[in-house]
Order: structure tokens, then sequence, then C-alpha cells
């Protein structure tokens, strides 16, 4: 029979997992139902982002004859191509609209993937606000550590000025962006479809490309309003800024385009003349299906994420063929480390599987990183860690020394990571399995991950215990009923704030996805961080044995 291994080079030579997944049980059902439960409300929310500014302004915006900004970004990827939407939860949570007014994400344009950022000028005129900066910004930053192009589809009125505060000062970095791209030989195109005013009139300016359409793009750093309470003038918005007068008078324009079909069409073609290449390695071998179903991955997860599961069943429902060669099987087994390939392209893998992370993990993890970065092997990190562990024994045997050691070894990788947080993702641990602070390449969450600094019980019982110790040496009596009512107080707030959605909002990751998409989401992003070269580390920091 067919194992799915044969002609397969060494890395995939280790045994094909074998899942022990109980498919026909009531646990499995019990699992499965919560978490279709927690993709539902995902969509639900998704799904408030992809309204924009609700019907009246979606409307008024086609009556105008202008396309949405994922009407636009379709067009402008291939056919039939996926768009790998990033951060779509942006300001979830917050008083601004979900999104952030803006579309990010990786699409292929022309055969070359690009970054593409799209305003949404149905939410207060594409204008932006702190979290449409931050959602932009983290777009730069993917374009830049992958040498991904950079697409731009203008339309925006400039910062929100309600909330310039938040934006006029942190706002240059999206300029000083745009041409650390272009100094590094990543092109950077911009469509403008309609009006860029004040700081949006830099984007086309600082870009290598730069397509507007005619009688709609409107380019100026201030429009006849402020113009005229500035100096007095009176000026027509076409001879200030109109698309014509840019492409026939400034020489901001590059190519006039007849409408907005015609800007998407120059703009594949743009691309098509960059010869753009990746810098890094294509797959090593052609992809192959994982020998168990991803639908499985709903019932696997518990609700309670102090209960462990074995990521090894999750390794077998994303890796190439279900192949996984295990590293270190019998040391450190809360920490599972090995390597399989996705895709077709190669990596190593760390993965939690009973969540607390000891001294043998955390050395076994340093050590495996090292191999990685020795090989130029990418490395994907699958979180469910409440951390290291504590304890007069543990601290006694180095906990801490050795917890350093994982985090040096993650920090000074060059190898590029990728992170999904499966389940929980709680203290140091957080940092040792290359969470946000150590800038993983991209990072994913399904909907009922938890991060903070330790689960909700475990941190109003802290709080309960340091309060108790305090009224205890100044000998005063303990308000029990104030206790309880803190307690109730801080485990609902840390629920609520460690929540995948209250996370995702706030950029601590690129997307909430659904667990049955994890191959493909995490496949393209392997293949985006090959835009890149892959190089391993030359040296680590001092290690304390």
């Amino acid at each position: 029979m067919d194992d799915g291994l044969d002609g397969i080079g060494a890395v995939d030579a280790g045994e094909r997992l074998a899942s022990a997944l109980d498919t026909s049980g009531a646990e499995y059902a019990a699992r499965r139902a919560a978490q279709l439960e927690r993709i539902a409300a995902l969509e639900r929310e998704q799904a408030k982002a992809v309204a924009g500014g609700g019907p009246k302004y979606t409307d008024r915006h086609r009556a105008r004859g202008r396309l949405l900004p994922r009407e636009r970004i379709e067009l402008l990827v291939d056919p039939d191509s996926p768009f790998l939407e990033l951060s779509p939860l942006a300001a979830w949570g917050t008083e601004y609209p979900v999104g952030a007014s803006a579309v990010t994400g990786i699409g292929v344009v022309s055969g070359v993937e690009c970054v593409i950022c799209a305003n949404d000028p149905t939410v207060r005129g594409g204008a932006s606000n702190p979290w449409t900066l931050r959602k932009l910004l983290r777009a730069d930053e993917i374009a830049l550590a992958n040498r991904l192009p950079l697409i731009s589809l203008v339309e925006s009125g400039g910062a929100d000025l309600a909330g310039q505060k938040e934006v006029f000062i942190p706002g240059g970095r999206l300029f000083r962006d745009l041409t650390r791209l272009s100094a590094a030989g990543i092109p950077t195109v911009a469509l403008v479809f309609g009006t860029a005013t004040a700081g949006g009139a830099y984007v086309p300016g600082l870009s290598d490309h730069v397509v507007m359409v005619d009688e709609r793009a409107r380019v100026f750093l201030g429009g006849p309003p402020l113009v005229a309470m500035a100096t007095g003038e009176r000026a027509d918005e076409e001879a200030l800024g109109g698309a014509g007068m840019h492409a026939r008078t400034s020489g901001l324009a590059d190519h006039l385009a007849a409408d907005e079909y015609d800007a998407l069409r120059i703009g594949r073609r743009i691309v098509a003349s960059l010869n753009h290449r990746k810098a890094g390695p294509g797959p090593s071998r052609p992809a192959r299906e994982p020998r168990y179903d991803p639908e499985e991955l709903l019932g696997l997860i518990p609700e309670d994420l102090k209960v462990p599961f074995d990521p090894r069943e999750v390794i077998a429902r994303i890796a190439d063929g279900s192949a996984f060669a295990e590293f270190k099987p019998l040391y450190g087994p809360s920490l599972v480390t090995g390597w399989a390939h996705l895709h077709g392209y190669p990596v190593g893998i760390l993965a939690n599987a009973q969540g607390v992370l000891f001294s043998d993990e955390a050395r076994k993890a340093a050590q495996f990183i090292q191999l990685a970065n020795r090989s130029a092997t990418p490395l994907l990190f699958l979180q469910n860690t409440t951390g290291y562990m504590v304890g007069t024994r543990y601290e006694q045997e180095g906990i801490i020394k050795h917890g350093a050691m994982m985090i040096n070894a993650v920090a000074n990788s060059t190898v590029p990571h990728i992170t999904l947080v499966m389940g929980a993702s709680y203290g140091a641990g957080n940092y040792g399995m290359c969470g946000r602070a150590y800038d993983p390449r991209f990072l994913f969450s399904w909907p009922g991950a938890r991060s903070a600094v330790m689960g909700p019980a475990q941190l109003a019982g802290v709080l309960s215990i340091v309060g108790r110790q305090a009224a205890a040496a100044r000998g005063r009596p303990y308000d029990e009923e104030a206790d309880a009512a803190m307690r109730a107080a801080v485990e609902a707030q840390v629920e609520a704030e460690s929540d995948a959605f209250f996370l995702s909002g706030r950029l601590y990751d690129d997307g909430v996805i659904d667990p049955r998409d994890t191959r493909t989401v995490l496949g393209m992003a392997l293949s985006a961080v090959h835009g890149a070269p892959v190089e391993g580390a030359q040296g680590f920091g001092v290690f304390r044995m």
C-alpha cells in the first residue's frame, strides 16, 4: 500500500503519524459543537468588516459608479487565486468600526505575491483612525520582511481629525516605510481611485508607480477649503489636484486610467513588468495532502483550556502526508519538536503538548531552534502553553535560566517564524513560543484561543493573596465579601481581554482563522516568507547553562 512517503527525503522518512482521535464519541461531538459556535461568532464579526460603513454608504458609493475595496482587490488579483486577508477584526471592541476602514492582505497579481492595502471609502470617507494606522503599518512590516511588492488602492480623506492626536505623529511611519521599501528594491504601486488628501497624498507621492483614474482621482496636500483658508485662493478641484493635471502637468501620475477597471488593468500590467523574483527557495518537493481530514480539527480542542490535548493530532492534519520526524520524543515530552513539510516547504515544528514548559522542554527547544537555523529551515510554533513551571523544586532546578535559554534562542533565530495560537498562551510561555513581541513573520489564532499574563482564576487568586497579606501586615481584618467581588470582576475582565477577538482587534495577531483553514493559511504564509532569503543565525546570545 502506498504510505505517501515513497521517493521523498530524510525529513519525511519519519513515521506517518497515527491518530488516536475518537471522532464518534460524545466528547468529540461536544467539542465540535462548541468550536462551530465560536466559528459562527467569528463569521458574524468578519461580516461587519465586509459591510464597511453599512448599506447607506455602500449604496451611495455604488451609485457614484465606484467599486468597493474587496471588489477592487478581486479584480486585481489573478483569477481564481486566493487572497489571504489580514487583521479583518482590527478595531474590534473599540469605538471604531470593525476592520478599521481598510482591507489588507496577500494576493497573487500577475503571478507575483503582493501585499495589498485598500482604503474603505464607505467608512468615514476612508479616513485613517488609530487602528487603521496600526493595520497599515503591520502590512508594511510584512511587505518589508518578506520582500513582497506593496500595492496601495487609494481613496482616503487622510487622518480622521477626531483622532488626529493618535494618528498624526506615528503616521509618519507610513511614509517612511514606503521610502524604505523602495530603497530595499521592493516595488511600491499606488492606484488612486478617488480623493487622496493631506497625508493621503504622500502615498502616491512616495510610491514607485502611480496610476490615477481620470475625473475621479483628486490628490492634493490641501483641498479647496484649506487653500482658501490658508491663502485666500479660490481653487478648482481639477486644477488643484485632478488626475488629468497630475498626468499632464505635475508629473505625479505615471498613468492616466479611463476608469477603475482600466486602473486595475494597468496595475496588473505594472506588476507583470516588474521582473520581481523571490529571493528564497521554492518548495523542496511536491505537496501531499494530509492523511486525516482537517474537518476533524473542530473536535480536537477542549473548551476548557486547562485540559491538555496532543498537538500531534494537529500536525497529522496539516503536514504533508501526515509525516512527522519527531526530535527527542522521549525527552521533555510536554513540548513536541520535529521536522515536516507543509505544501512542499520544509518546516521545523515546536508544539506544546501538555501546556506547561519545564527545564527539559526549554533546553530541547533551544537545541532544536539552533538546528533549524543551521539548516536554514523555517519554524512553526503551535502554541498551547500555560507558561513555565513554578515552585521551589523547579526554581532550584534552574527554570529561570533554562526558560531564558529558550527565549534567547527564539529571539536570536533568523529563520522565518510562523506562530499559531491554538489554545492557551499564558505568561512567559507566550514569549518562548514566539508570541507577537518576538516578531514572527505571521501569527494567527484559532477562535477559542486565549492569551494573558496568566489565567483569569490564577490572576484573581494572586491579587486576593496579596490583599490578604497586606491586611494581615496592617493587623486589619480581611473583607471576604469585597474579596469575592474583586475576584469576580478581575476574572471577568481578564476573560474578556484574553479573548481571541479582543486580541485580534488590537492587532496582536494577523487574524483569527477557522481551524479547518489552517493548512491553507499556513501554506500561504510559508510561500510569502520565501519571498525573502531564508538564512539561519550565525550566533546566539550567551546561554546561561
